[in-house]
């Protein structure tokens, strides 16, 4: 995983899938960045090796985070199942998840929303 904060924006970049074992350290990690960044917004980039059930799950819990502190976080994946994947569990409850199928799309995107505000 990798990270860089853009003006409020941050964007983490999962790499890897973390497994089944990793999904909860992943959530942590993605929470502690969002805790001490406190960022405007947060972009979650899947690269292609990790998008898989346990990503999918560590950024299903981290939106419901976000939605709970507030943050309007945005998903980049280039697989169709996952994006539907991403969609259908949501937390229908929260701030609309944002789901795109490019990263650039996604941090350009959450960039010009954090500027209008």
């Amino acid at each position: 995983m990798s990270h860089s904060l853009d003006r409020g924006v941050l964007v983490v970049t999962v790499h890897d899938d973390p497994g089944a074992g990793g999904r909860t350290a992943l959530h942590e990690q993605i929470g502690a960045l969002v805790e001490g960044h406190r960022p405007v917004s947060l972009v979650v980039v899947l690269g292609d090796d990790a998008e898989a059930d346990a990503a999918v799950g560590a950024v299903l819990r981290s939106h419901r985070l976000c939605s709970r502190l507030g943050l309007v976080m945005s998903v980049a994946a280039h697989s169709a199942p996952v994006r539907r994947l991403l969609e259908a569990n949501a937390d229908p409850d929260g701030i609309r998840l944002v789901i795109h199928a490019r990263a650039d799309t996604a941090i350009a995107t959450a960039t010009a929303l954090t500027a209008a505000a």
